[in-house]
């Protein structure tokens, strides 16, 4: 069978958390789930398979459709987040135009969240729940052989008219198990970061799952139990990555250093296969030492990515951060003193948050002087603990991500946590956020200074631009 892994264009995008810009929604990175997924076909069946990365390869609707045409595919796997769903059911309607006769298949973390509402979606043939590789793979075999459905670990099917609801199944225990992501399914040489010093960069997963419990977020199609590639496995896909002619690897990790040891390992690995390429990583501030950090730079981390999310000890309590402000300083203090960029993230809006508390946030992002920050408000998303608190709380009037799963619009616009502050309000203080931090006559400076090419100003000038437009 022909197979088309599609993660959609984002014209559509839901999502109220300004701003729009810099960092993480302004760098197209490939598809790591897509691109698992293809390397497990690629290596366990016969299938050919195909990816439209339309982020990366900046495609519109208009250029997905004459993909399809020409991938001409039995089945499309599509990925689904919830605010990316308008744009998931263009694409559906688009692929059932083509040809009423394609299966749609659809994944990611709102098909998990909401199974049957995905099912119900005009178009959708079967819903995948919780990591894809294993159960997609059986719903190809069980489609290409005409055989039962009803064993398949996480499929959402209807039969008979009803819809069969099949459990997820266990979580992957052996990440080693798993092929590379199928990179060269993409235009992989054309990624490129604000924030990266070498070209072209790509994405990488070392482990899935993270045993942490902050209010805000969530994983659920991961799980929350900490499962780790090992060392070698890790550096044996830099080391390919490094073939492929890949200079800088984003490690998208939720907490890239929970075990210690492992991350030692690693370094240990690149430094013994003289690598020469950089990396960087997401962590928590109580995960690292200066001994550590030491280790990782000479293995060649460059930036760490660290959530602190508040400048005041009440509010990452609220949080369930497990951080203290003094662990804060001490990381970013000996992160600099190791030669490691560091890139902080903020939220504003909290509960219980008051605009005295936000500007505490501000005032510690100054302080810390990171090389980024990236600032965004509470926006409560399905799954949370929060969005659960906002229910209970009447913060949040009604279940509306619900109602937009159960009947998607383009009217549909989830609220801030509006407990003390209003929509305007946490506007204005988000605005002063980026101002006030990259702004400054010194940060300026400092970024002046460090630029090594031509290409980098550009880069870093149009951020400049898109962050003036706030």
């Amino acid at each position: 069978m022909k197979i088309l892994l599609i993660n959609p264009p984002q014209g559509k995008i839901i999502d109220s958390s300004l701003p729009k810009i810099l960092i993480e929604k302004g760098d197209p990175m490939p598809p790591l789930g897509l691109m698992y997924l293809a390397s497990y076909l690629q290596k366990n069946s016969h299938h050919q398979v195909e990816i439209a990365g339309c982020l990366v390869e900046n495609l519109n609707h208009c250029d997905l459709e004459e993909k399809i045409i020409q991938a001409k595919p039995d089945v499309i796997g599509i990925t689904a987040m919830t605010f990316t769903l308008l744009d998931v059911i263009q694409t559906i309607q688009t692929a059932k135009k083509i040809d009423p006769g394609i299966k749609i298949v659809i994944g990611g973390p709102h098909a998990h969240l909401y199974p049957k509402e995905t099912l119900g979606l005009e178009g959708v043939d079967f819903v995948i729940k919780g990591e894809g590789e294993i159960p997609f793979f059986n719903l190809l075999k069980a489609l290409e052989e005409n055989s039962d459905l009803s064993s398949i670990d996480g499929l959402v099917f209807k039969k008979n008219g009803q819809i069969i609801d099949n459990p997820v199944g266990k979580l992957i225990q052996n990440l080693d198990e798993l092929p590379f992501p199928a990179r060269h399914l993409l235009p992989y040489k054309n990624y490129g970061s604000v924030l990266a010093k070498r070209f072209p960069v790509t994405t990488m997963f070392t482990s899935r799952g993270c045993p942490f419990k902050c209010i805000f977020c969530d994983r659920p199609h991961l799980g929350s139990a900490f499962r780790a590639r090992s060392a070698k496995n890790v550096v044996d896909e830099m080391a390919e990555c490094q073939k492929m002619g890949i200079k800088e690897i984003f490690i998208y990790d939720d907490t890239f250093a929970v075990n210690r040891q492992r991350v030692v390992d690693i370094c240990s690995e690149i430094v013994g296969q003289n690598l020469d390429i950089t990396w960087d990583v997401r962590t928590r501030v109580d995960t690292v030492d200066e001994e550590l950090l030491k280790i990782m730079k000479q293995a060649g981390c460059q930036r760490i990515h660290f959530g602190v999310e508040a400048g005041t000890e009440k509010i990452l309590k609220i949080l369930r951060k497990g951080i203290t402000l003094e662990q804060v300083r001490k990381a970013f203090q000996s992160a600099k003193k190791n030669g490691i960029e560091t890139l902080a993230y903020f939220i504003i809006g909290s509960p219980q948050e008051t605009k005295k508390d936000i500007l505490e946030t501000i005032k510690l992002a100054k302080k810390l002087n990171p090389d980024y920050a990236h600032f965004t408000i509470m926006t409560p998303y399905p799954g949370t603990d929060l969005y659960r608190l906002g229910l209970e709380t009447k913060v949040l009037p009604c279940d509306y991500w619900q109602k937009f799963a159960e009947n998607p619009n383009h009217n549909f616009s989830p609220p801030f946590w509006e407990e003390i502050l209003t929509h305007e309000e946490l506007i204005e203080l988000i605005k002063k956020a980026y101002h006030s931090f990259y702004f400054s006559p010194a940060y300026i400076l400092k970024r002046i200074l460090r630029l090594k090419s031509w290409s980098e100003f550009k880069v870093k000038l149009k951020a400049g631009f898109d962050i003036l437009k706030i």
